[in-house]
């Protein structure tokens, strides 16, 4: 038996003729209602025409929608004048419009999905690889309710927006937190982020042996203990079991040695079966998928938000252990990875509505400086230029040296538009040193030089290399007349000159810039690449002194500075790290509580957290 595609046609119908009688009731459709939700071609060129007429603030009567049909050549294919004047004898009145409406937009959305099968049943059938069709037949789906979502109308009375804010405000008054997203449950880090927010991408970095997972874990746990939010863990490092047993340790209370070798005393059963039940009871999705690559995350993410209806906070540990497609499933390049996936993980923040706190390795400068707090340079990682390196300003129309312009932002340099081949001044939005590095003096056949680390990138005749990837005979590109304080912008072509020499030239002190819009300058008369902006919208970093100063005064302390925080301020919170647990707590002491600055092993050190 033949089976033909959803559609109603009458409701269609019933919808135009409403705004034949009364034009003004497209205001009750136009938000949700698109011309090709309408199955019959004549219907949806009609609604096309009406919301044209619409826009234009010009009545859709019948006289000037037959006047506009027939201006654009449109009037027979529709039925001509006959069929639309059918539709207004359709319906007594357009205060159904909506019903009618809703009708044709759900119809529309069945026949999206079996558009969407079919496509899903031919790439089977077709068989390609397996995991790519599942990826590919996922995106194509969630696009349906992705685009069926996005057709709402997100308008609203004041009225009702002013009781919705007045419920929420009576809310966050009750909790007396202020939070207005997934709180982290330590306190003096909530005040200040106000939770984290819905669609951010946060970035948390440290060093190794700093506490990334332990924080990570500490934020889950408090997160959904105490707060019962709906929280999912992708560990590409550590095994379910192991974040199991953290996660125990921390709600019982019993050290993570012990419970490792199964060690646990006779009186600590009880609050491991206690701190098993609590777990029971929550909604912690845990993945130990290695070498995830962003695909496979969006798509497992996606189920878990099904499953669980909803998520308040997914957790990636750790970045550099994702295999990103685009590159191959290389993951050595550090400037590729945080780049790359940070830019994809944000994207999926927002499609997915859900803050992603995501783990990160800081690179070994940390290690090279006197001071080891980390600093934003780190988790970049670009390329770095020596401090005599000269950067044209074409504002000021002369050359200064790039570490005279350390923690400065605004100014312009010049930048190539690879668009149009053409240079351009570009805001700097951030100058900064990277720290002490091996650095190497690269000579061109014309006589140029530069001295860059190894992993500076420059623009060669096949894109963007790092000076390590580079050989004599390749060629760089240069502006072709170079600018001075009589030209001040170099508008000329690229000009190709010849690597002859690239020679290991010592360490000292490096730097770079970041610069808006096109990521490049001009340095020393050589189009050179920038470091690139995190695609974040909150960094934080880990800091413990004890990691690098055994004798310190500060043991058992950690710093967490929000060093990046596009929607508020900046700062530092200071806290508590229980080595016995690898756990992180508030410095809020409990009743009758040791001081936190007793020896970590002892067993009946105990904070809030």
């Amino acid at each position: 038996m033949e089976r033909f595609l959803p559609q109603n046609i009458e409701a269609e119908a019933s919808v135009l003729g409403s705004l034949l009688i009364d034009p003004e009731a497209i205001s009750l459709v136009i938000d949700f209602l698109r011309a090709d939700d309408f199955y019959r071609d004549g219907h949806r060129t009609l609604y096309e025409v009406i919301t044209q007429l619409y826009e234009r603030h010009e009545p859709a009567d019948f006289v000037i929608l037959c006047h506009e049909l027939a201006r654009q050549s449109k009037l027979d294919e529709v039925g001509g004048e006959s069929y639309i004047a059918s539709l207004v004898s359709l319906v007594p009145t357009s205060g159904n419009i909506e019903y009618y409406g809703r009708i044709v937009e759900r119809l529309a959305t069945l026949r999206r999905l079996i558009h969407v099968g079919g496509q899903i049943v031919a790439a089977a059938y077709a068989e390609d690889d397996a995991e790519a069709v599942l990826e590919q037949s996922e995106q194509m789906i969630f696009s349906v309710r992705q685009e069926r979502t996005q057709n709402r109308s997100q308008t609203a009375h004041i009225r009702d927006a002013i009781t919705s804010y007045m419920d929420r405000l009576d809310s966050l008054y009750m909790r007396r937190s202020g939070l207005i997203g997934t709180p982290t449950g330590f306190s003096d880090l909530d005040r200040l982020l106000g939770g984290l927010q819905r669609s951010d991408l946060i970035i948390l970095a440290a060093r190794p042996a700093v506490g990334k997972t332990s924080f990570a874990l500490s934020l889950a746990y408090n997160a959904a203990v105490r707060y019962q939010c709906k929280i999912g863990i992708f560990s590409l490092e550590m095994s379910i079991d192991q974040l199991v047993q953290r996660l125990i340790s921390m709600e019982a209370g019993v050290d993570q040695q012990r419970l490792r070798s199964g060690r646990v005393e006779d009186d600590e059963w009880d609050h491991v079966v206690r701190a098993a039940n609590v777990f029971s009871a929550v909604t912690i999705l845990l993945d130990e998928t290695a070498s995830l690559t962003t695909s496979q995350l969006r798509s497992k993410a996606r189920q878990w938000i099904a499953e669980a209806n909803g998520l308040d906070l997914i957790i990636v540990d750790y970045l550099q252990l994702m295999a990103s497609e685009a590159s191959g499933g290389r993951s050595d390049n550090r400037v590729q990875v945080i780049d790359e996936i940070s830019r994809q993980l944000k994207v999926l923040a927002r499609e997915l509505n859900v803050p992603i706190l995501a783990l990160a390795q800081l690179s070994r400068a940390v290690e090279t400086r006197q001071s080891k707090v980390p600093q934003l340079s780190d988790l970049r990682e670009s390329g770095c230029l020596t401090g005599d390196t000269l950067v044209y300003l074409p504002d000021e129309g002369y050359y200064r040296r790039i570490d005279s312009l350390v923690g400065q932002q605004g100014f312009h340099v010049l930048a190539l538009n690879t668009g149009t081949w053409k240079f351009e001044p570009r805001p700097v939005t951030h100058a900064f040193s990277t720290g002490r590095k091996q650095v190497f003096r690269l000579k061109t056949r014309s006589g140029r030089t530069i001295r860059a680390t190894a992993n500076h990138r420059f623009l060669t005749f096949d894109g963007w290399r790092r000076l390590d990837e580079l050989q004599p005979e390749m060629h760089l590109a240069l502006p072709r007349a170079l600018p001075s304080p009589e030209t001040p912008v170099a508008m000329s072509e690229v000009y190709w000159d010849e690597v002859v020499a690239i020679e290991p030239d010592g360490e000292e002190e490096v730097y770079d810039f970041t610069v808006d819009g096109l990521h490049n300058f001009v340095a020393n008369n050589i189009v050179v690449h920038n470091s690139l902006e995190q695609n974040a919208d909150i960094v934080m970093f880990i800091y413990r002194d004890e990691v690098y100063n055994p004798e310190t005064e500060r043991k058992g302390l950690a710093d967490i500075i929000v060093a990046k925080h596009r929607n508020g301020p900046t700062g530092e919170v200071c806290l508590y790290f229980n080595r016995s647990q690898t756990r992180f707590q508030d410095m809020i002491q409990e009743q009758n509580v040791p001081n936190p600055f007793l020896d970590d092993d002892d067993d009946d050190d105990r904070y809030m957290g």
